[in-house]
């Protein structure tokens, strides 16, 4: 069954011409943008609809959202697997949240709003990477249930695809890559998730990955294996 969450061009809207209306409803996130969103605003359709770039690539859209600890081996995985959809001649894209922050997200802090705006800037890139037919693999912390649900709200169904990369705290401290969890222990860093911030485990993922158990390369195989399944 292709995946597809997109509306066909072509309609008529406000006056002014074909193709202008108010922007698609989407339940839960448009709430999360808060009270000030502009007004006066209308939705301009294109002439290529979803279907057609779905022919086009030969495969509908999907984000794979991957959510776990620091260290957990998220990056990796969707590098791995991002490398593995090139070979099969699948346009992707991985959205990192470290090299988010470098740039789009550079404003942001590590306050309870600035993470939850993180998350809702990276869900918002991700819906228009999938509305241009890519597949997105998104590797973000995440850590809060609200915030993932407010993420898969801004994408869609069936495209959003929670995966939980499921390291243990103890394995990810001791792997320690970057030197954040040393850090925390010392006090050096507030609120790190797993440590001194909450980390809230998905209750029902589509797919769980614990590279404790199993290496990078196995973890990356098993999550092209379960996307290939869920678009075809």
């Amino acid at each position: 069954m292709a995946v597809t969450n997109h509306q066909d061009a072509g309609t008529d809207g406000v006056p002014g011409g074909p193709g202008l209306e108010r922007g698609p409803a989407r339940p839960g996130a448009d709430a999360a943008r808060g009270e000030g969103c502009a007004q006066n605003i209308f939705w301009h359709h294109g002439h290529v609809s979803g279907n057609s770039r779905e022919r086009y690539f030969g495969h509908g859209p999907a984000t794979l959202w991957l959510t776990g600890l620091s260290g957990a081996g998220k990056s990796t995985i969707a590098y791995e697997v991002e490398k593995m959809l090139l070979h099969h001649r699948m346009p992707s894209f991985v959205l990192d949240g470290d090299n988010l922050r470098h740039h789009l997200n550079g404003d942001l802090g590590f306050s309870a709003q600035d993470r939850r705006e993180n998350i809702r800037r990276a869900a918002e890139v991700a819906r228009l990477m999938n509305e241009a037919g890519l597949i997105v693999i998104a590797a973000l912390i995440s850590p809060l249930r609200e915030d993932r649900a407010m993420a898969s709200a801004i994408i869609g169904q069936p495209s959003f695809i929670e995966v939980h990369v499921s390291t243990r705290t103890e394995v990810c401290e001791a792997r320690d890559p970057k030197g954040l969890y040393a850090k925390a222990r010392a006090g050096k860093i507030a609120e790190f998730t797993g440590i001194s911030a909450p980390y809230e485990a998905p209750l029902q993922p589509a797919l769980a990955l614990d590279t404790g158990t199993m290496p990078i390369e196995q973890a990356a195989s098993v999550l092209f294996a379960h996307l290939t399944c869920h678009l075809a």
